[in-house]
């Protein structure tokens, strides 16, 4: 099985620790590594570094080999413009077949955090096996949630239709992305929807061919070596949406996956304990609880008193400060950032 790791987001996020030129998934903040090299890590003593590929944008190639001693020299995809995932997919998949490959593909992401790695290991080998039975389909990863996640998407898990080596597999009845916490909270106490890390597996034919029917306002222009041409869709929209998903199915996973997608999502990633700060950096508190004191600035101290659920971000050049429910709103900030003619400091 091929591995396609996508590595090209921005990260914006987690800004300001996360820059368009130095991006979350190469800051080695988790025990000396980057989310990147755990990616790789998790996945090549099953799969082997000559399997496993990584896609990216022009800036971030050198930091990738750099990151990345053992992956092959000609195993990073570099996307010649930034048109959103959807053409970034059929990007990779096309590259993958003008070099000859075929069968079974994995679509997984630089920027997430696991526990149990032989949950995940494993969860893919019996993918690959029922892609190689089947590929015309998907083979959908769902992870055990631990708590309603509103921010988050959801995958409905049907009932069993078979299995494969010791894992169960279920039928794929839907997912939603992001729903309001009422009816998050309604999801999860049904039992029967899982966290959605966005993790598949299906295979290069007919991933291509997907895209080749559904969606050629991408697929045509990239076939032709346009990729500055192919509609900026995202991925569900380009295909998932459009697609007849009846034959997708399910393998429930409890790997202890997180993505560590919001600067309070990284709190949490670093911290299990709610009441607890995590510190980085030139700090001093008092009388805080569940905050992220990060300064990147050893020439100041960060100083805190009675903060609670507070996110403070010092950088070289920024200053970030938002209790931690309103940290999903920074992207937005970026955007008046930007239209404010800010966008040195983005």
């Amino acid at each position: 099985m091929k591995l396609v790791i996508f590595a090209g987001g921005i990260g914006t996020r987690l800004w300001p620790l996360s820059r368009v030129n130095s991006p979350k998934q190469f800051d080695r903040i988790f025990n000396g590594k980057s989310t990147l090299q755990l990616a790789f890590d998790r996945i090549a003593p099953t799969f082997g570094a000559d399997n496993i590929y990584i896609q990216t944008s022009p800036l971030y190639k050198d930091a990738i080999v750099e990151q990345l001693p053992q992956l092959p020299a000609g195993n990073v995809f570099v996307e010649p413009d930034r048109r959103d995932l959807g053409p970034a997919v059929c990007f990779a998949v096309n590259e993958l077949k003008k070099r000859g490959q075929s069968g079974a593909v994995a679509l997984l992401w630089a920027d997430h955090l696991m526990e149990r790695t032989e949950e995940f290991s494993g969860a893919l080998q019996s993918a690959e096996e029922m892609i190689s039975a089947d590929g015309d389909r998907f083979v959908f990863l769902a992870e055990r949630p631990r708590f309603a996640n509103n921010n988050l998407g959801w995958i409905k898990v049907g009932k069993k239709k078979g299995s494969s080596g010791s894992r169960d597999i279920h039928g794929f009845e839907g997912w939603r992305y992001r729903p309001p916490q009422e009816e998050c909270d309604e999801i999860y106490r049904s039992g029967n929807a899982f966290w959605n890390p966005g993790y598949f597996v299906t295979s290069i034919d007919y991933l291509l061919d997907s895209y080749r029917r559904l969606a050629p306002e991408i697929y045509d222009h990239i076939a032709a070596g346009r990729y500055d041409l192919a509609a900026p869709l995202h991925f569900d929209e380009a295909i998932i949406e459009r697609l007849d998903l009846s034959n997708a199915v399910v393998i429930k996973t409890n790997m202890g996956w997180s993505d560590p997608g919001t600067l309070y999502a990284l709190k949490e990633a670093l911290e299990k304990s709610q009441s607890e700060n995590v510190i980085h950096g030139k700090v001093s508190c008092l009388h805080s609880e569940d905050s992220l004191l990060y300064n990147l600035d050893d020439k100041k101290v960060l100083a805190a008193v009675g903060l609670k659920g507070m996110v403070v971000v010092n950088t070289r050049d920024a200053i970030l400060v938002a209790p931690k429910d309103e940290v999903v709103h920074i992207t937005k900030l970026l955007k008046k950032m930007k239209e404010e003619g800010l966008e040195e400091y983005l």
